[in-house]
């Protein structure tokens, strides 16, 4: 079985407050876009509970164990009486760019796992071990536009398309910690209502969302604050820093001519 963990945006981003547990609350939209990983799963005969894992494209630092792909094999083999698998994963999305391109892989491996073995497990109880891999696991179940507070595991679904604009995704060759991004942030209430977007102009965005790391981060990293300009003057009508990562996103009208030259950086752009 071959599936495809895509990843998401963030449209604005609210750090609303400190929580007992050490996280922080947040408020935010995920918005799933076509950039995507391939993820290939096969059961293997022999002892269960095994789950090999091999893997190409962008190279990811990480031990296999603490892979969320293994890790949701994990996750699923202590409730359910799972064979050993055969797992290969093609990365294409970077790390370290707020994508959520780790937490997609977790999740579409739950999902892959669920339709393989056929488990029968619901949407929510997916969520629910999704939540217990990533804070943002769970809005890769169903993988549609979601308002999502709490640590980004509370979901609700909004009416949001995007079909009628061109995304233009851009990565410097650094990432950002997550440690580093929260360093500085001094949580507050929402600026706005993102539960309230779709009722907003995309034209418009730029003037009630905003990215609360963006102030610590473009301070830390001002190449990033200049390749957000350079994004506007390109033609965007709205340009954001996605997550807490080092990726900026523009959406331009669809059928517009982005000419943007950035050699030392990754870039996507849809079709």
């Amino acid at each position: 079985m071959i599936v495809f963990p895509n990843a998401k945006v963030n449209i604005g981003l609210f750090v609303t407050g400190k929580r007992q547990d050490g996280f922080h609350n947040l408020e935010t939209v995920f918005y799933p876009i076509g950039l995507s990983d391939i993820l290939e799963i096969e059961g293997v005969e022999g002892k269960g509970g095994m789950c090999s894992l091999t893997q190409t494209g962008i190279d990811v630092e990480c031990e296999a164990e603490k892979n969320l792909v293994v890790r949701a094999y994990r996750l699923l083999a202590t409730d359910f009486d799972l064979p050993s698998m055969r797992v290969h994963l093609h990365k294409v999305i970077p790390f370290g760019a707020g994508l959520g391109g780790g937490s997609s892989d977790g999740a579409f491996m739950l999902k892959a796992i669920n339709d393989y073995f056929d488990l029968k497990l619901s949407a929510e109880r997916l969520e629910e071990y999704a939540a217990r891999l990533g804070s943002d696991c769970a809005f890769f179940v169903r993988n549609r536009p979601a308002f999502a507070s709490g640590k980004g595991e509370q979901l609700e679904e909004i009416g949001l398309s995007l079909e009628d604009y061109h995304w233009v995704v851009v990565k410097p060759s650094f990432g950002i910690s997550t440690a580093d991004a929260y360093s500085g942030i001094v949580p507050k209430a929402a600026g706005f209502d993102l539960r309230r977007l779709a009722t907003v102009p995309v034209e418009q965005w730029k003037e009630v969302v905003g990215n609360d790391f963006e102030a610590n981060v473009f301070a830390k990293h001002p190449q990033l604050g200049a390749l957000k300009q350079r994004l506007y003057d390109a033609g965007a009508v709205f340009v954001s820093m996605t997550g807490s990562g080092s990726g900026i996103y523009g959406l331009f009208k669809k059928g517009q001519q982005v000419n943007l030259s950035c050699p030392d950086c990754w870039v996507w752009q849809n079709d």
